[in-house]
């Protein structure tokens, strides 16, 4: 069998990745991922599938040469590269490297040319050669022994065309070399070959399937049928002539080349494994860990104890230790074990059995707490329950830490934090552990269960120096002790009191939903002249668009598109499509609330959801298990819902709400005295804004000018754009542009502090809250348009809304910490937004509606007053 190389255009695979995989990707760093990801996918698919002996890929690399100059006498006006795109190439260049892959480079030549002069070199050698690129100008390279392989990516997915010369031939009706002449005279744009002006694909392959080169054709020339392109072909002879030398691929380019060098080795090596973790492209991960079994030096310290004396001797050096690690590890409110690190050499997992007890364990840990030394977690509220601590001072969690420093990644797990703050490439616990159970773990797979929580313990320990100084260098030292922190217990608190509901009610509300769900299905069928399914798209559009005729249909591969904001457009003059918007949000209400929330009931009836501090990269806290802070209150049945959330026997709910605190905190960023002026005087802020704006006396706004300005006034908070508020308030773009001009003349304090942000944004990379949590914005330095945008609008709405999440912060601590230190039986049990929501003993409900009002009132000082409204009820329904 003969031996294969592969030879790869890598700025063409680049490029091709770059468009066909999400252009969001990037990493912690804020790095663009998504081309690299797509040319490793489609490196190892080729590797995969051709079992080569050899690779090497080619890149451009631009100098002045004769041959060059040619290029950009034509190619002037070529678009650049985007610096998305451009940052790329030496991230893929670096993991080529770390996976021992020969690339091929010569100044002042294309890749295209190093590929043709090695693919004829190795063709000569007698070797199979294999050509990958999305350029199809290679397409003259092939022969029997070389064939041509391209790529196509969208969406992830990667599809390869292959082309022997036969195949170009049974394909296209010409041979590989009459190729180049078809490209002079047809060109090609992608390649800005320009080609005969006049001149198109069909004639230029007809041209050339009859006369076999270009030459020919020239020659002939007066006898060219039809006249039209006889004209062309006269007027167009230079042009034809430049675009033959451009399309040709040089085959004897000086191009140093070591076919050694070239033979595969170890592709999946510990150097590869670490750049696929510092890039975060997970789904590649598992391809390159096995080149990362090898232990380091931190690894070979760990240790498994399970005997009380050696347990004993480890918990007291850890007592005196400045710093140390611990990792909890339970499981169906059990505890299986406990990692402990305390130095380089000192790194312990003690499993739960035998004389060490989890009462044992937990006792220690909790000591250990207490002990007034610096001691470093990972997700401390979830070891809250175990360790039985209230704020305790020098306990912090690693990943809040982490959170603070870059809120733009998913996870703060301890493979991230040890890379990121370590320099230290370990398996993370998918690695270790799979997708089993923490308690299947330690009995089939013991020693990965090991190193997976003293990794955890140790990451912690070893990181919480570093992550402290980073928090002092950017200023967020105090927002990480004061509130961060603090919050963490007050989150604990909520989770574990729950809010009570009432079964039966959420079953009744379920079935009342289910009649109105089977009326409407029935009154659609009947507008429609047809039954179909509701819910698949497809079908709904082919009644809406095809059988209806209705405007607004935009067809995809899938079928038409019904989106809600295409339907929305319908709905006034359509009553079917304002039944399918009725019945899917009864649809949604069923499945998400009356079905949805019933799962998380408790034994105790009450719902004990999780509050998430680390999941947006604003600042706010968000709730899953159930999703509390999305319960609707736009649909009046959807407000229906909140009646099954019940305060226990011998209580009340006591709700507690910012009144437009984002509104007050602009004013305040802004200085804008106008603004400012409007909330001393106790102004309806909206209503004067409208009177402004529109140009009409205070007492004669009408409500829909309020409800105009209304919008305005929080869109420009959101950083919204004149076709959004269009959207948004269905008038002409014109009309918003005008709105959003009048706004600022009337706040011209608010334009040139939004313009401010996005200035400081740019310079320094991030945008920043009164309190001087930091938000990285990295589309402001995107050469795309629409991530620029997008990137101006976090600038603008970032520091408002983070403001406005600390604020809140820093009122759920006070709130419960107050109606702890006082003693009462009221417990602080959901946030939602702007929102408190307290369980209330109603003996205690003045004592609470009093420290709600101070310490929300008291969480900032602005210069414009906070404004806080309470209301009581038997239900959270009847608090609103």
């Amino acid at each position: 069998m003969r031996e294969k190389i592969v030879l790869i255009d890598g700025h063409s695979i680049l490029n091709r990745a770059y468009y066909g995989v999400n252009m969001g990707m990037t990493n912690f760093e804020g790095l663009h991922t998504n081309a690299v990801y797509g040319f490793l996918n489609i490196l190892l698919k080729i590797i995969d599938e051709e079992q080569p002996q050899y690779i090497t890929v080619a890149f451009d690399v631009k100098a002045p040469t004769f041959r060059h100059e040619m290029y950009e006498a034509y190619k002037g006006t070529r678009k650049g590269m985007p610096e998305e795109l451009h940052e790329q190439v030496p991230l893929t260049k670096d993991v080529l490297k770390a996976m021992g892959i020969q690339v091929a480079e010569l100044p002042g030549y294309e890749a295209d040319d190093i590929l043709g002069t090695l693919s004829a070199r190795c063709e000569k050698e007698g070797l199979d050669v294999v050509v990958v690129s999305g350029d199809r100008d290679m397409l003259q390279l092939a022969s029997g022994r070389i064939k041509i392989r391209i790529p196509k990516t969208k969406g992830g997915t990667t599809a390869v065309e292959d082309y022997l010369e036969k195949d170009v031939m049974e394909k296209l009706g010409v041979t590989p070399s009459e190729f180049v002449d078809v490209k002079a005279l047809m060109g090609d744009s992608s390649d800005n070959i320009p080609g005969v002006p006049g001149i198109g694909e069909k004639t230029a392959f007809a041209l050339i399937q009859k006369y076999h080169s270009l030459e020919a054709v020239y020659a002939d020339v007066d006898n060219v049928k039809p006249a039209r392109a006889q004209k062309a072909l006269a007027a167009g002879r230079e042009m034809a002539e430049l675009s033959q030398t451009l399309a040709r691929i040089d085959r004897e380019c000086p191009v140093e080349f070591s076919l050694e060098q070239a033979r595969i080795g170890k592709l999946f090596t510990p150097e590869a494994y670490e750049i696929m973790k510092r890039l975060e492209l997970r789904s590649l991960l598992k391809r390159f860990e096995a080149g990362c079994q090898t232990q380091n030096s931190v690894e070979r310290t760990f240790l498994y104890l399970d005997d009380l004396e050696g347990a004993e001797l480890a918990f007291e050096k850890a007592m005196e230790a400045e710093r140390i690690g611990i990792q909890l590890v339970a499981e169906d409110g059990e505890l299986l074990g406990l990692s402990l690190a305390f130095g380089e050499e000192d790194v312990y997992f003690l499993e739960a059995s035998g004389f060490l007890t989890g009462e044992y364990l937990t006792g220690k840990a909790r000591q250990l707490c207490l002990r007034g030394k610096d001691t470093w977690m990972l997700d401390l509220k979830e070891a809250l329950p175990y360790l039985d601590i209230e704020e305790t001072e020098g306990v912090y969690d690693a990943g809040v830490a982490g959170y603070l420093l870059n809120p733009l990644k998913s996870a703060y797990v301890y493979d991230d934090l040890a890379r990121e703050y370590l320099e230290l490439t370990v398996p993370s616990r998918t690695d270790l552990l799979g997708k089993v159970s923490f308690r299947s773990a330690l009995q089939d797979k013991k020693e990965s269960c090991i190193t997976c929580f003293c990794y955890s313990a140790y990451t912690a320990m070893a990181s919480g120096e570093i992550l402290l100084r980073k928090l002092r260098e950017t200023g967020m030292e105090p927002l990480f002790r004061e509130i961060e922190m603090p919050l963490i217990y007050s989150l604990y608190h909520m989770e574990k009191e729950g809010i009570q509901v009432e079964k039966e009610a959420l079953r009744v509300y379920g079935e009342t939903l289910q009649v109105q769900i089977e009326r409407l299905e029935i009154e659609i069928y009947e507008l429609s002249g047809e039954t179909f399914n509701i819910n698949s798209p497809k079908q709904l559009g082919v009644i809406l668009f095809e059988k209806l005729k209705l405007p607004y249909g935009k067809k995809t591969k899938t079928g038409y598109s019904t989106s809600a904001d295409i339907l929305e457009k319908l709905a006034p003059e359509q009553p079917l499509v304002a039944k399918i918007l009725e019945y899917r949000q009864l649809t949604k209400l069923k499945s998400t609330y009356a079905d949805g929330l019933a799962v998380y009931i408790g034994e105790d009836g009450r719902i004990h959801g999780k509050f998430n501090q680390t999941i947006t990269a604003t600042g706010r806290i968000s709730s899953t298990e159930p999703n509390l802070q999305n319960i609707p209150v736009r649909m009046a049945l959807g407000r229906e819902i909140r009646k099954v959330f019940v305060p226990k026997e011998g209580y009340v709910f006591v709700d507690a709400d910012y009144s437009q605190i984002e509104l007050r905190i602009l004013a305040h960023m802004s200085g804008d005295s106008r603004l400012i002026e409007a909330y001393h005087q106790a102004e309806d802020i909206h209503r004067m804004t409208a009177s402004q704006v529109f140009h009409v006396p205070f007492d004669e706004v009408t409500p829909l000018q309020r409800g105009n300005a209304k919008a305005v006034n929080f869109g420009i908070v959101y950083g919204i754009s004149a076709f959004g508020l269009s959207e948004g308030l269905s008038i002409t773009r014109q009309e918003a542009l005008d709105y959003i001009k009048q706004y600022f003349e009337t706040y011209p304090g608010v334009k040139i502090f939004l313009d401010g942000l996005v200035d400081s944004g740019k310079e320094k990379g991030y945008v920043t809250t009164l309190f001087g949590r930091r938000r990285p914005v990295p589309e402001l330095s995107s050469s795309n348009f629409m991530q620029r945008n997008f990137g101006e609008r976090v600038a603008m709405n970032s520091p408002i809304q983070g403001t406005a999440a600390d604020i809140m912060k820093i009122a759920m601590i006070g709130v419960d910490r107050r109606l702890r230190r006082e003693k009462l039986r009221s417990r602080l049990i959901l946030q939602i937004h702007d929102e408190l929501l307290v369980e209330a003993a109603e003996d205690e409900v003045e004592q609470v509606k009093r420290i709600l009002k101070e310490e929300m009132d008291g969480a900032a000082e602005l210069s414009v007053p906070l404004e806080v409204d309470l209301n009581t009820g038997y239900s959270w329904f009847e608090t609103k």
